[in-house]
């Protein structure tokens, strides 16, 4: 059975999560490993990291050239992005300021093409239908790159992320490297994910291994999943590696059980687009000039650089399960 809840505001779901870390406190739990914990787990006590990584970013001559003549004569684009939590993305306690991982990526190649970026917050699950009517020219939200989503969306990759999972600090379970071990257990996941897909394609493995089904219970915001766990109403949480890693951190009596698989994670844009290239040589050239790497370090997520951008690239394989 998958229930859902009613739909929230992304503004809601990241005052939420802050809310509630504010209030569980900022010592990391049992579980979760604090030298691989992102977002500045040591800056967590002073909120989120502001440095400035960007401001030193200079004109990519060479990949502005890529743009498309009628992009480059209108000197902008139009970005709409997910908010959710950290470290890829959340509000400053302005309530008005987005920051992240996907914040400052778009933040500094815009500046490499010499573009203003006009970003506009949009429900996670509305983004890519709406690339697809050419609404945006491009959308942020942590986006796996999967094979169902390159059938209608172009990517341009920048990082690598994915599936783990986390549960309350008493239970059982160690880590979930076979689906089958979350029969009869209760899954949050947000809608529209990765998360959902992938459990929901594999609910058959239960009742071929003779146990009773997980079910999936789907929520539109962020925060509502952490709070299912802890109020008991799941079992589970299936999210973002980094932002799995992150939460942990933030809350008590609640561990981070393990990756389940890495997707890279890209650039959304609607299918064919002609600016995938200039994208792609302006995420190697932060590569090259360093800021690639000064913004994975401020977000505490260096495990997940990428040897080189690359567009649309294959699915990551699964677990052999």
């Amino acid at each position: 059975m998958t229930t859902r809840t009613p739909p929230g505001t992304a503004r809601t779901a990241v005052a939420f999560a802050l809310i509630t870390a504010a209030a569980l406190g900022l010592t990391a739990c049992a579980g979760g490993d604090p030298a691989t914990a992102p977002a500045g787990a040591a800056a967590a006590k002073g909120g989120l990291p502001t440095e400035d990584v960007v401001a030193a970013v200079t004109r990519n001559e060479a990949a502005a050239k890529l743009l498309p003549a009628d992009v480059r004569q209108r000197g902008g684009l139009t970005l709409a992005a997910s908010v959710g939590t950290p470290p890829s993305s959340a509000y400053l306690p302005d309530g008005k300021t987005v920051v992240g991982v996907d914040a400052d990526f778009s933040a500094a190649v815009a500046k490499a093409l010499g573009l203003e970026l006009k970003r506009e917050v949009v429900g996670f699950e509305a983004i890519l239908p709406a690339l697809g009517s050419g609404k945006y020219d491009v959308g942020t939200g942590n986006f796996g790159v999967t094979e169902e989503r390159r059938k209608t969306i172009d990517f341009v990759t920048y990082v690598n992320d994915g599936q783990g999972f986390a549960s309350r600090a008493d239970s059982p379970l160690k880590a979930v490297t076979d689906l089958t071990q979350l029969c009869g257990l209760k899954v949050a996941v947000n809608a529209g994910t990765t998360f959902e897909r992938t459990l929901e394609k594999n609910k058959g493995r239960c009742a071929a291994a003779g146990k009773q089904p997980y079910e999936v219970n789907v929520y539109s915001e962020t925060g509502a999943i952490w709070m299912s766990l802890r109020q008991g109403r799941s079992d589970v949480v299936m999210n973002t590696i980094n932002g799995v890693r992150y939460a942990v951190t933030q809350q008590k009596d609640v561990k981070f059980l393990n990756e389940y698989r890495r997707l890279d994670v890209g650039f959304a844009f609607k299918k064919g687009t002609p600016l995938a290239p200039a994208f792609q040589a302006a995420v190697n050239g932060l590569k090259a000039d360093g800021t690639y790497d000064r913004i994975l370090r401020k977000w505490g997520v260096t495990a997940s650089g990428i040897a080189t951008s690359r567009i649309s690239p294959p699915e990551l394989p699964a677990p052999e399960k």
